[in-house]
């Protein structure tokens, strides 16, 4: 068939249609081979008539995709259908992929039978536009997702998590977290010049798992010179792009060849390094990875990233921060909680301070026993009011105060009013509750009053637990004063327990209905206090505390 034949039987004007219409047409036999196309089509194709002329769409152009079973309906039953052609051509476009939407109809050449004639329209524009309008709807919904889903808690490893879950796979194939190490913890520090970064958390797809465990290196840090990406990020405050990168590119960010073979070896192609920057200071980087058939990176995915990282930075540092606070507030605590002294020879005493879980600070808790003469012991348990280091530091305060004012060896509940008397005076800002209990192994008494503090519980020997309930008062700090003592006796081997809030109270139960399930319990009286502490405290809500919590245990020695 020669080039640019028209079938035969159309007029002149219909050919003058044809073959000037910017529209790409084709005409297709029964077996879809190309029987005529139109320069438009020829144009489009980069490729002349003569080479579709007796062959199917895909031994001219295997890049571009049709529908075949659409066509094969079509002349199956003769009504119009619609399809897509996609995929790219000898033409070369801006867009890389191109796409028609074209129509088919079936046609009745003489000599030929039945036929198609496809007439296609170009909305590679469009659907670009449409796929651009998408992606920027989804970079939106992920910007605001990361408000929610980064940062939920104030556990810096949770943050970094977090923060991998949301990058990968929604904007990578490997994300990975490191974080700039201020304190050199237990090693040697990095040499001159170099900063150590320590990887805290990544995420890739399954099957690339093994690429995170190796990337970290024999160490659980890396020390990171001057002219490395990585360093290159924080120094400048910009992210760097490695699109379908070198070797030598991938050893800007790897520092060490192993790790550029395993990259590689991975199918990672381009590499995208952003900085975690807040308030000017370095808190770490986020390396980035596409793999396989990914597309690189562009200047869309780089604002997201860093946008992303931005608020990442904060919660991380906002983390960061709070955990050197939780744990100089914790190691102040535990430096003024010393362990009790056993007071005299007839009072065995053992305590426990069980911080709660991160996400609350720590508090103002604290126990203390305390000489007195005659072999009494005054056995102390407190707790001021609210939460982190300025808590800790109002209870050394407290307790320093209290043994002062217990030197004089005043009834409990004089030594309350004392107490609450001098701490309003010196006008210290935070209440605190306290209960005071004087131990009396002489006269097998024991004598307890309550500044707005929880009673305290007998373990009787047979293992039974009593609440001993005093007539409450208000905390120390209110200068109200009025506090009255409970006098109870006490056998041998009876153990007296002392505690904070933190041991009872539970979202949604009453306090008083709490205490009164100590009561519930059944403990060994006999043994060492140690040993009933420890099983005492894991009897209760499984060991799950909402609160800190302080015990303190005395038991008055048995006579021989």
């Amino acid at each position: 068939m020669p080039q640019w034949h028209f079938p035969e039987g159309d007029d002149l004007p219909a050919r003058q249609l044809v073959e000037g219409t910017l529209a790409p047409v084709a005409v297709l036999d029964a077996q879809l081979r190309h029987l005529y196309v139109n320069p438009a089509w020829v144009e489009v194709s980069g490729l002349p008539a003569s080479a579709f002329l007796g062959r199917t769409l895909g031994e001219v152009l295997p890049d571009l995709r049709r529908p075949d079973d659409v066509l094969c309906e079509v002349l199956k039953d003769g009504q119009p259908r619609e399809a897509t052609i996609s995929g790219t051509t000898n033409v070369s476009s801006p867009l890389g992929q191109r796409l028609w939407r074209a129509v088919y109809h079936r046609v009745d050449l003489p000599g030929r039978g039945a036929c198609l004639c496809g007439i296609g329209v170009e909305i590679s524009s469009l659907r670009r536009y449409l796929d651009d309008l998408e992606t920027a709807h989804q970079r939106l919904a992920l910007l605001d997702a990361a408000a929610t889903r980064v940062g939920t808690t104030l556990d810096v490893e949770t943050t970094c998590q977090e923060l991998v879950d949301l990058l990968a796979p929604a904007l990578t194939d490997l994300a990975a977290v490191a974080l700039v190490e201020e304190e050199s913890t237990g090693a040697p520090p990095p040499p001159p010049g170099f900063l150590r970064l320590r990887e805290a958390r990544g995420a890739a797809p399954p099957g690339m798992e093994w690429l995170l465990r190796q990337l970290g290196g024999p160490g659980p840090y890396v020390d990171v010179p001057r002219g490395v990406a990585t360093r290159h990020c924080l120094d400048t405050g910009r992210p760097w792009l490695g699109n379908l990168a070198s070797d030598e590119l991938f050893q800007k960010v790897t520092v060490d060849p192993e790790r550029t073979r395993l990259f590689r070896a991975a199918g990672i192609h381009s590499v995208l390094v952003a900085p975690l920057i807040t308030a000017g200071r370095p808190v770490g980087v986020i390396l980035l990875g596409r793999a396989g058939a990914s597309q690189p990176f562009d200047e869309d995915d780089l604002v997201t990233i860093q946008a992303l990282a931005d608020r990442a930075a904060l919660a991380i540092d906002s983390a960061r921060r709070y955990s050197h606070e939780h744990t100089m507030a914790l190691e102040l605590q535990r430096a003024l909680l010393s362990e009790p002294r056993t007071p005299h020879p007839a009072v065995e005493v053992a305590a426990r301070y069980l911080p709660c879980g991160r996400s609350v600070l720590v508090g103002g808790d604290w126990y203390d026993s305390i000489p007195l003469p005659d072999s009494r012991t005054l056995l102390v348990m407190g707790d001021v009011m609210g939460h982190g280091f300025q808590a800790a530091v109002a209870m050394s305060q407290y307790r320093s105060l209290l043994r002062t004012v217990a030197t004089s060896g005043a009834s409990v509940d004089k030594t309350l009013g004392e107490f609450d008397r001098q701490v309003a005076q010196l006008g210290l800002d935070r209440l605190a509750t306290c209960l005071l209990a004087v131990l009396d192994p002489q006269a097998g008494t024991c004598t307890a009053a309550s500044a707005g503090h929880l009673p305290p519980a007998a373990l009787r020997p047979d293992g039974s637990v009593e609440v001993l309930w005093l007539p409450p008062g208000p905390p120390i700090g209110t200068g109200l004063g009025g506090y009255e003592s409970l006098t109870v006796r006490t056998d041998p081997g009876t153990v007296l327990l002392l505690y904070t809030d933190g041991l009872v109270e539970r979202r949604g139960t009453d306090i008083d209905v709490a205490v009164r399930a100590l009561e519930g319990l059944t403990l060994p009286a006999d043994g060492p206090l140690d040993g009933m502490l420890d099983t005492f405290l894991a009897g209760l809500a499984n060991g799950a505390y909402e609160d800190d919590v302080a015990v303190l245990a005395a038991r008055r020695r048995a006579t021989e």
